[in-house]
């Protein structure tokens, strides 16, 4: 392949626009999303995610933001960082993922070079995306174009680790491939990069990074579980338990977000359907996914001793509904079990959150956020940890 390099980014969402932004200092970029209201904020110097500043957005960085696929077709890199979230029945919905691949494979050419961002699990790039690149574009693997997987590590509204900060982890689809795409990363992160034997190894330690955090903090779940019922709190619990050095500082909390909350179930389908049925990863989720649910019955137990068990129509504000602090994002908030609870307990609930957009949560979840803290309320409950509220 050559060496100069015009890139091509599919999806500018939490990952593709901060990576379109550190490429573009040293390489032609082109962002492309199916968005066209994305691509016009982003044309205006405007990013709703609030990963990225206006003035990160200076007329001095050469990007080509479109919803036109056909901006792409002089690309020879491409690479997609769509999203891969599961549906109704926790499996992995790789819809996003394979429309993605269509589109590229129809534009791919001779030499070019794919390499995928999104979170999947072990085998799924060169079994499920690779077959759909071959079929659109009609060239074959390894002799006609070429495959690479670099799992994002970005963590949403986390301003003290920008993108070039991080590791990357690195794969190709051949020896050769692999140590480009090393290169190619290493150029714009600063932090240096770990290239990984296959490409199955680097899918998997991305799946395996996220499951490890939400075991933990199912533990911690648990343990608060467990220690409300002996009357006993569990944050003193912990102040005391991490005087030992080797205890490890997780927290009970709601586990929400596009990774997290997801990854784990990527693992597991595949685990399954290779013949193991995996029990701890399971039962963290079980876990984790209950906690909405338990503290809206805390607060609903609340307000019955307070008012006599005459909780109809008191009124409760939440504060926060992305799914963690300081960040904009909303998928997969459990922060929508707190209220749906609440709500179908005749409460009167109000949601404040000013990181988030309005129009989106009302869109997607039905509720109308408030945009103020004006009124008086029987109960006010921090959901969401965002610097702001404290």
């Amino acid at each position: 392949m050559s060496q100069q390099y015009t890139i091509g980014i599919i999806g500018l969402g939490y990952v593709g626009l901060p990576l379109s932004i550190a490429f573009a200092d040293k390489y032609s970029v082109i962002g492309y999303d199916i968005n066209i209201d994305r691509i016009t904020e982003l044309k205006n110097g405007v990013d709703k995610t609030k990963e990225l500043e206006s003035v990160q957005f200076s007329t001095k960085i050469p990007i080509h933001f479109t919803a036109e696929l056909n901006d792409l077709q002089h690309c020879n890199v491409y690479i997609i960082t769509v999203p891969t979230p599961i549906n109704q029945k926790k499996e992995p919905d790789l819809s996003f993922l394979i429309n993605a691949s269509k589109s590229v494979g129809s534009i791919l050419k001779r030499g070019d070079l794919v390499i995928y961002e999104s979170t999947v699990y072990p085998g799924c790039t060169e079994e499920e995306c690779v077959p759909v690149l071959e079929a659109t574009s009609s060239l074959v693997f390894n002799q006609d174009f070429f495959v690479g997987y670099s799992p994002e590590r970005i963590n949403p509204g986390d301003k003290s680790r920008p993108i070039q900060s991080i590791i990357k982890i690195t794969s190709g689809s051949t020896p050769e491939i692999a140590t480009l795409i090393d290169e190619l990363y290493k150029s714009i992160i600063t932090a240096g990069t770990y290239l990984a034997p296959s490409i199955k190894v680097a899918e998997a330690s991305k799946a395996i990074e996220n499951a490890q955090r939400d075991v933990n903090i199912s533990f911690m779940n648990e343990l608060a579980l467990i220690f409300d019922k002996l009357e006993i709190d569990i944050y003193d619990v912990l102040e005391a338990a991490k005087t030992k050095w080797n205890f490890l500082p997780f927290k009970p909390g709601l586990v929400g977000g596009h990774c997290i909350g997801v990854d784990p179930h990527y693992l597991a389908y595949k685990a399954m359907q290779v013949g193991y049925t995996p029990k701890v990863i399971l039962s963290g989720r079980e876990v984790n996914d209950q906690m909405g649910v338990w503290m809206a019955e805390k607060i609903i137990a609340h307000l019955a001793k307070q008012f006599n068990g005459d909780i109809k129509g008191k009124k409760v504000l939440i504060l926060g509904f992305a799914f963690k602090e300081n960040c904009s994002d909303t998928r997969n908030t459990k922060v929508i079990d707190i209220y749906n609870v609440l709500i179908q307990a005749g409460l009167d609930v109000s949601v404040y959150d000013p990181w988030v957009e309005a129009e989106q949560v009302k869109h997607e979840f039905g509720i109308k956020l408030v945009l103020s803290l004006e009124g008086i309320f029987d109960f006010t409950f921090k959901a969401v940890n965002h610097s702001i509220f404290n």
